[in-house]
C-alpha cells in the first residue's frame, strides 16, 4: 500500500473494521507517521453478461447507475437508495451461481427493484428498456402497476377512490346540476 502524502510504501494496519462494501482499514505511514484509510472488496472472478446479439462483456456497474440514475431524475429518489438497489442487485447475480448473466435478467431485476423504490423511476426505466412505442404501451405499463398495488393490498379501487376523494363544502350559490347547452342564435 503506498502512502497518499509521501509515496512510502510501508505502511502498518492500526484499525481494521467491517463495513458494507468490505473492509476498512487505518494505517500508518512508517516513513513520515501520517494516518489514512483503506478500504478493501473482495474481488472475484468477473460476472459475464450475455448480450441480446450474443456476445458478451463484463459486467458494470456503471452502466447500471448510469441508468438507474436517469431514470429516477427529479424523484424523491436519493444517492443511498441507489447505492443500496445496484449493491443488492450485484448480491442477486452473484448468488445466482453463474459466471455468465443474461443481459435481460439483469434489466428485469432492475425493474424489480426500482419498483418497490419509486412507480415513476419503474416507468421511465421500462420505458427506455421494454423500448415503448406507443403511449398505450405506457399506458398498460402503469395500469399493471395500478393493478398489483390495490390486488396486493387487497382492496376494490373503488373503495381507494372513495377514501382519497376530499369532500368539499359547496357555497350555496353553486348548484349541482347539469350545464345546459346555451342556445344559438
Amino acid at each position: 500500500m503506498q502512502c497518499p502524502y509521501c509515496g512510502h510504501t510501508e505502511s502498518r494496519v492500526t484499525d481494521s473494521r467491517d463495513s458494507d462494501d468490505g473492509i476498512r482499514r487505518r494505517r500508518e505511514c512508517s516513513l513520515c507517521g501520517l494516518r489514512f484509510s483503506t478500504s478493501e472488496r473482495v474481488q472475484a472472478s468477473s460476472l459475464m453478461v450475455v448480450k441480446r446479439d450474443g456476445h458478451r462483456e463484463e459486467f458494470d456497474r456503471r452502466k447500471i447507475h448510469i441508468g438507474v440514475l436517469s431514470a429516477c431524475t427529479k424523484r424523491p429518489v436519493t444517492t443511498e437508495h441507489i447505492e443500496r438497489l445496484i449493491d443488492n442487485l450485484e448480491r442477486e447475480l452473484w448468488s445466482l451461481g453463474r459466471i455468465e448473466i443474461p443481459s435481460g435478467l439483469i434489466g428485469e431485476l432492475v425493474m424489480e427493484h426500482l419498483l418497490q423504490i419509486d412507480h415513476v423511476a419503474y416507468v421511465r426505466f421500462a420505458s427506455i428498456y421494454r423500448n415503448f412505442q406507443d403511449v398505450k404501451s405506457f399506458q398498460k405499463e402503469i395500469e399493471d402497476i395500478l393493478d398489483d398495488e390495490t390486488s396486493s393490498k387487497g382492496i376494490k379501487e373503488t373503495d381507494t377512490l372513495e377514501r382519497t376523494q376530499l369532500t368539499l363544502p359547496l357555497p350555496e350559490s353553486i348548484s349541482l346540476s347539469p350545464r345546459r347547452a346555451k342556445p344559438s342564435k
